[in-house]
């Protein structure tokens, strides 16, 4: 049997690009982004009383990781990706269908004019990532407090020393107060996950860039001190 599925949605990510991206939903609440729901599913009785619930299971697309073939092992991150694993034992983006599936929290529902736009938080989704569908999360069901996870058994983030040369903060310090606030403790947050692949750990580069918003965003590392040394914006409003 086959099937063909018609995205429902469009995500708007501060994420525009993989590297730094969260490798699950939730790790960083400040990570948000704006879910835009497509015609002709936009309609505002499609969502009447979602505002009700706190959190939703969002099914997407891996857009940006699919392959021509699949393979039946992969090496997750956790293991140092130097051990494979089946790739049904793992939550790896390179799938025989590259279908995902993340928690996120509902920020807010905007219906106005003719549109209809959902502000999510704590996502791991790429910027352009379609949306196949929007179900509630449900704790009393969804949620197994006793539930084993192998060989990830909590969250992956350290505590680390973070610090913006003189250049990074003069930017910081032209943008308003609360850009600025939620800039810096996004970066914080993505850092703290350490979005560098696991090979790259042990090897003497230390010089990094990703693109947060529109943002370019440069950062050193040694050990677990990372200091941001570039910090610039790409257009007049990186936030949209």
């Amino acid at each position: 049997m086959n099937f063909d599925f018609k995205p429902i949605g469009l995500i708007h990510s501060c994420f525009k690009e993989k590297f730094g991206i969260p490798r699950q939903s939730r790790l960083i609440p400040e990570a948000e982004a704006r879910l835009e729901v497509l015609p002709p599913y936009n309609r505002a009785e499609a969502f009447r009383e979602l505002t009700t619930y706190s959190h939703l299971w969002i099914t997407f697309v891996f857009h940006a990781s699919a392959r021509a073939e699949w393979k039946p092992t992969v090496r997750p991150p956790r293991l140092g990706g130097n051990q494979r694993v089946g790739v049904f034992a793992s939550r790896s983006p390179f799938r025989p269908n590259p279908i995902g599936l993340s928690v996120v929290n509902l920020l807010a529902l905007d219906l106005s004019g003719n549109g209809v736009n959902l502000r999510l938080g704590g996502v791991d989704f790429l910027d352009g990532t379609p949306v196949l569908d929007i179900k509630p999360y449900i704790p009393y069901v969804d949620a197994v407090p006793d539930a084993e996870s192998g060989y990830a058994p909590g969250p992956p983030a350290e505590a680390i020393e973070l610090s913006f040369t003189p250049e990074a903060e003069a930017v910081l310090a032209n943008l308003p107060d609360s850009h600025a606030s939620r800039l810096r403790r996004l970066i914080w947050r993505v850092l703290q996950n350490d979005p560098r692949p696991a090979y790259l750990r042990e090897e003497p580069r230390n010089r990094f860039g990703m693109r947060l918003y529109d943002f370019n965003i440069r950062w050193e590392v040694k050990q677990r001190s990372f200091r941001v040394t570039h910090l610039e914006s790409l257009s007049d409003r990186p936030f949209d």
